[in-house]
């Protein structure tokens, strides 16, 4: 087989692997567009022609707010992961830290505990400082999962940026902190943001924490309002269906405005290591 055959044989067998992949995300879509007698009927509908935006009515109405405590919540992991992460990674990176290696292996160690058992312990602490179905809970929770991750990242990225930058700023009279805010966490913007969406995207998608640590239904986050939704709803496909798409939307979003930084924060910082 020629150059030129081999590789359309490789395309195509590419373009069909997506499309399996791609098919669910597809036919969420367009079941959340269909009426409920198209959904049961013995012959699918392929395409949403005379489609309805019914289910996404209905998904707002009871989805609302479990979104917003989402949001509220991975945001706010996301703020404590970096506060956290960036300057344990920087002195981990770039100081001379007695034990570095002991807290590397911590990290590492932090990574493979079962969310179940932290899961537990969890509930127990929140529970006796009266933090049940608080956000603050929920956010300490998610950060014990994507602080060590984030910290694992950004040390492998940040051990890549020039000593002589440091040495220039201090020169100039600036502060370790001046110097770390001004001219390192710009130098690695790639890595900061791969380990912002990551922490977004894993705390966006917990539901282990949140069915632990809520048991007011309103406090949910959207992982286990559309759990509980599609528990009372099973005749109601096309809003469940809506539901799933609504609560990927934000996630989507984020990773293709943020796919550039991090393909580049990633490769630099396998390169690096």
């Amino acid at each position: 087989m020629s150059r030129q055959g081999r590789s359309a044989a490789t395309t195509t067998v590419g373009v069909v692997i997506v499309g399996i992949m791609l098919f669910p995300l597809y036919w969420m879509i367009n079941a959340s567009l269909l009426k409920p007698s198209d959904l049961v009927s013995r012959s699918p509908v392929w395409f949403p022609l005379h489609g309805t935006l019914a289910g996404y009515r209905s998904a707002l109405s009871a989805e609302g707010g479990h979104l917003t405590v989402s949001l509220v919540v991975s945001l706010g992991t996301v703020a404590v992961t970096l506060l956290i992460a960036a300057p344990a990674a920087y002195g981990l990176a770039k100081l001379r830290v007695p034990g570095r290696r002991a807290l590397m292996f911590a990290l590492l160690v932090a990574q493979m505990i079962p969310g179940i058992v932290m899961a537990n312990s969890l509930y127990i602490a929140a529970n006796k400082l009266g933090m049940i179905n608080s956000p603050f809970a929920l956010i300490l929770a998610d950060s014990t999962l994507c602080v060590p991750f984030a910290t694992l990242i950004l040390q492998s990225f940040l051990k890549g940026v020039p000593d002589e930058l440091a040495e220039a700023a201090s020169l100039d009279g600036a502060s370790r902190l001046r110097t770390f805010v001004s001219v390192i966490l710009p130098v690695a913007r790639n890595g900061v943001i791969t380990a912002a969406l990551f922490s977004f995207l894993f705390t966006w998608a917990d539901f282990l924490f949140g069915v632990t640590l809520t048991t007011d239904d309103s406090r949910a986050p959207i992982t286990v309002g559309l759990y509980r939704f599609i528990g009372a709803n099973l005749v109601d496909w096309n809003g469940v269906m809506a539901t799933g798409v609504i609560a990927s939307v934000p996630a989507a979003v984020l990773l293709v405005a943020a796919q550039r930084y991090v393909a580049a924060g990633i490769g630099n910082a396998a390169l690096k290591d």
